[in-house]
């Protein structure tokens, strides 16, 4: 889609060591984790092709600056458990890859008051997020996902169906009324899979003109519209649209409807970017990426990762400098080539990434991102979002097998997210 302008990463670190220099005060926080001087500890989950780039960039760092980055990777599903432990034992690592900030909020460096004064550099919906109570730089949205819909081309070929435009979205009954007439064409047995995720269906709701919570931070979920989203919803496991047994299934738990597109049993599947580079290798059928379909609003659903450097480190202008430069222009645009993830630079947003495999699907992604409502990155970054999310997902399943009828499902649901809400207030 784009060109790169060339490159730079001598200017980059040129221009991070300037802003060092020129930075107002200090905040060297606790000083107390023990990283000796010019070394660094990054505690960091991989969600795969992101750890080799990882590794380039931190080689890039340690050339450039001298200094020493030991990359810690953990499971992700222990990363949280582990990290306050470290916290609280004094050993917390100099830098962590979050998803959450909430609960690390009072153990964040002030990065602007360390040489990194840079939050006005990342897209405006994560600011708020990602400034402390003064307005200061605190962590960095490092990673931008966007849910949306993949189509297997062979499927539709073979059924005759004419695909969906890639450059326009189409409304909801129109991706229906197609999806549906491959199934029965082409004998696939489901029209369409969404992920077992509360995220995943957030971008229905959004689609619909509500989301979990507002871009004042309250919950939101407006009953007339959720309902809507959510009768549609549980129709669609019911009446053969999809594989009511997959949502059903006891458990909150992620679990991914990958491989039920790998088989070829959908030819429409809601997941999102983060699956370009496993379907690129496995995927023996042609596949392409559509623009998310429109109800009341089109777009679809963010996610992302957070970087920060926490208050322990003995090295705090260090720590801040490494989050300004794995986040530069240069280095982000890097790490999105390689690991299929969408930018969160406004300068990269507006131009585009040009990713050497899946560019024209990874634009129809960075459209999406451009479509979707403000309010729906508030809820992906409200400090509610994943208990909400684990209760939507039996609260759908509820509704599904006829336990609860669809006003009762959305009133549930709105209390879950006020009850993750109050309950993420310290």
């Amino acid at each position: 889609m784009r060109r790169s302008t060339g490159t730079v990463i001598g200017a980059a670190a040129v221009a991070l060591a300037t802003l060092a220099a020129c930075a107002p005060g200090t905040d060297f926080g606790p000083a107390s984790n023990g990283s000796p001087p010019g070394h660094l500890t990054y505690a960091y989950f991989t969600d795969g092709p992101d750890e080799k780039v990882t590794r380039d960039l931190i080689a890039e760092f340690e050339r450039r600056t001298g200094a020493t980055v030991d990359l810690q990777i953990l499971p992700y599903s222990e990363l949280e458990q582990q990290l306050q432990g470290r916290l609280a034992a004094g050993h917390a690592p100099d830098i962590a890859r979050l998803t959450n900030l909430s609960p690390f909020r009072s153990d964040l460096l002030n990065l602007s008051a360390n040489g990194a004064d840079i939050g006005d550099q990342f897209l405006d919906q994560a600011r708020e997020t990602t400034s402390g109570p003064a307005g200061e730089t605190v962590a960095v949205a490092s990673d931008l996902t966007m849910n949306g819909p993949l189509v297997n081309t062979d499927l539709f070929a073979r059924a005759g169906v004419a695909l969906p435009p890639k450059d326009r979205p189409v409304s909801w009954p129109e991706l229906l009324a197609k999806a549906r007439e491959v199934q029965q064409k082409s004998g696939s047995p489901y029209a369409i899979a969404f992920d077992k995720s509360g995220a995943r269906v957030a971008g229905l709701y959004n689609q619909f003109g509500t989301n979990y919570f507002g871009t004042d931070g309250a919950v939101q979920l407006d009953p007339a519209k959720a309902a809507a989203a959510t009768r549609l919803f549980v129709d669609l496991n019911n009446d053969g649209t999809m594989y009511r047994d997959f949502w059903v299934q006891s458990g909150t738990k992620y679990e991914g409807a990958d491989d039920m597109f790998l088989r070829e049993d959908v030819p429409v599947y809601f997941s999102g970017n983060w699956q370009m580079g496993q379907f690129d290798q496995e995927a023996r059928f042609g596949w392409t990426v559509l623009p998310n379909p429109c109800a009341e609003r089109c777009g679809g659903f963010p996610g992302g990762k957070f970087m920060v450097a926490l208050r322990q480190t003995t090295n705090p202008r260090l720590a801040a400098e490494f989050v300004a430069f794995m986040n530069s222009r240069q280095a982000q645009e890097k790490y999105a080539e390689k690991a299929h993830f969408l930018p969160t630079r406004k300068d990269l947003l507006a131009e585009g990434v040009d990713y050497p495999r899946r560019d024209a699907e990874m634009d129809v992604f960075l459209d999406d991102v451009r479509r979707t409502d403000p309010a729906a990155f508030s809820s992906a970054y409200s400090p509610g979002m994943d208990s909400t999310a684990d209760a939507v997902v039996d609260e759908l399943a509820a509704a599904i097998v006829g336990r609860q009828s669809v006003p009762e499902t959305v009133a549930r649901m709105r209390t879950s997210a006020q009850e993750a809400l109050e309950a993420s207030i310290p």
